[in-house]
């Protein structure tokens, strides 16, 4: 296992695990990561994913599984950055689009798709 570097943030920060069950087609596997690539991802998304306040924001993909961690200020508000985001340019398309994957309708929010994960156990 190769592991991967992140960067350390200056104070508290909160943290969001959620999970999604993409369709289990090999070539719709591809093609979604694809999508997220640094060569084929919609910066308007990207964009928005910041201007909402995310700052960091990670995906993990075992066979059709997915973990999201997204990391946000301690202050930051869940709900109210959800639908902030959903209004702004490319997301509600961005959504739709990825639908045909995620196997869920097109007018779906990010946040009606993603489940949230309970943390169970923590080293620290």
């Amino acid at each position: 296992m190769k592991g991967y570097i992140q960067l350390l943030s200056k104070g508290k920060i909160k943290r969001y695990v959620q999970f999604l069950e993409i369709s289990e087609n090999p070539t719709l596997i591809e093609q979604y990561r694809k999508w997220h690539s640094e060569k084929y991802n919609w910066q308007e998304v990207r964009d928005g994913i910041r201007a909402v306040g995310i700052l960091e924001m990670e995906i993990y993909i075992l066979g059709s599984k997915l973990v999201m961690i997204v990391d946000a200020p301690a202050d930051f508000q869940w709900e109210e950055a959800m639908n902030k985001l959903a209004t702004l340019p490319r997301q509600a398309e961005w959504e739709a689009f990825v639908s045909q994957f995620q196997g869920c309708s097109a007018d779906a929010r990010s946040d009606e798709k993603w489940q949230p994960m309970e943390r169970m156990f923590r080293l620290y």
